[in-house]
């Protein structure tokens, strides 16, 4: 039996693939490679030297994955797939209700139809939205969510609640990100955006000459210096995290909610300062504009995770920022390099 991972090729789901075969699961890719490429999964081959099926396939495209489950022995899904720039989702809500919403019910109905009812859901911290105090913790209420990319993960934790309730066969583990950075140490793998809309890849790009600077969103804010605290946590780390959420899924029932993050938080100028002092490069940056719907602090309490599922965050910003510059000074241009 195998775990099938929507979206494997993109920067979380790639890395997944690399922790869950290297614990020893089998499992199928699906991705309709919008914003990834199949160069991911081939190197993720590479580093872990074991072999695995994907498919190119689109989640709201029923028949294909009908045929996907047809040919394969799926018994849980990791579900990363879907469209994830807050800006974009600003200027395109109706494109993400679509690929998001949509996406995720016609997987839903799909995975129901063969029965297969374990998912374990790549959700946001965005569903905390702007009202809730930091540390964030499970239990706090959601729902004030600032722009439709986290409207869309919350509304999917809605309908994953539901589906449920109407049948307690499911067993559903919603994994609430904060901001994942980094790569695989063997800097094959790693983030590759066209536009990069989180600063650690704007910083990188700056480090490896592709723009000029990073510009800071505001130093307004009522943080130490100003600028925006967020909570930081190696995409290895998360990666683990899913193999946790997956070990915990299987053979169970019901819904539980993860905070994945280290529970602390990192400014934008200490995060641009830390990446130059660990690769000996000066990052130049510049104070623009607030964004709209930005806020001040967001970081975790990630206790339950611990103690549930027995997993922590165990790479600090120091090894985030080397990995991070590993990858992208091997891969200037991503997988195009």
């Amino acid at each position: 039996m195998s775990i099938l991972i929507t979206g494997g090729a993109g920067y979380i789901g790639s890395h997944t693939c690399v922790e869950l075969l290297e614990a020893g699961y089998d499992i199928v890719v699906i991705d309709n490679y919008v914003n990834s490429c199949p160069e991911s999964l081939e190197r993720v081959k590479k580093i872990t030297g074991k072999d695995f099926p994907y498919y190119e396939c689109d989640i709201r495209d029923r028949d294909g994955l009908d045929k996907v489950f047809a040919a394969q022995k799926i018994e849980a899904v990791i579900h990363f797939a879907g469209l994830k720039a807050v800006g974009e989702s600003c200027q395109k809500p109706l494109e993400y209700y679509d690929n998001n919403i949509t996406g995720t019910l016609t997987l839903l109905e799909a995975m129901r139809a063969n029965g297969c009812k374990t998912i374990v859901f790549s959700s946001s911290a965005t569903v905390y939205g702007a009202e809730n105090q930091v540390p964030f913790v499970e239990t706090m209420k959601t729902g004030t969510t600032t722009n439709p990319y986290g409207t869309t993960k919350l509304y999917i934790e809605g309908i994953l609640q539901d589906v449920y309730k109407a049948d307690n066969d499911w067993s559903v583990v919603l994994l609430r990100y904060f901001n994942p950075v980094g790569a695989h140490e063997s800097g094959m793998i790693g983030e590759a955006p066209s536009f990069p809309n989180n600063l650690m890849p704007y910083i990188s790009q700056v480090a490896v000459g592709k723009r000029e600077c990073v510009n800071v969103f505001g130093d307004c804010y009522d943080t130490p210096d100003g600028t925006g605290v967020r909570d930081y946590i190696h995409v290895v780390d998360l990666a683990k995290g899913h193999v946790n959420a997956i070990q915990f899924a299987l053979g169970r029932t019901g819904v539980e909610i993860f905070n994945l993050g280290t529970g602390h938080g990192v400014s934008v100028i200490e995060l641009i300062k830390a990446f130059s002092e660990a690769n000996g490069i000066e990052i130049p940056y510049k104070i623009v504009e607030p964004r709209a719907g930005d806020i001040a602090y967001c970081y975790a309490n990630c206790d339950k995770a611990q103690r549930v599922l027995g997993w922590k965050a165990e790479r600090d910003i120091k090894k985030m920022c080397e990995d991070t510059w590993r990858w992208q000074k091997n891969n200037p241009n991503g997988y195009n390099s």
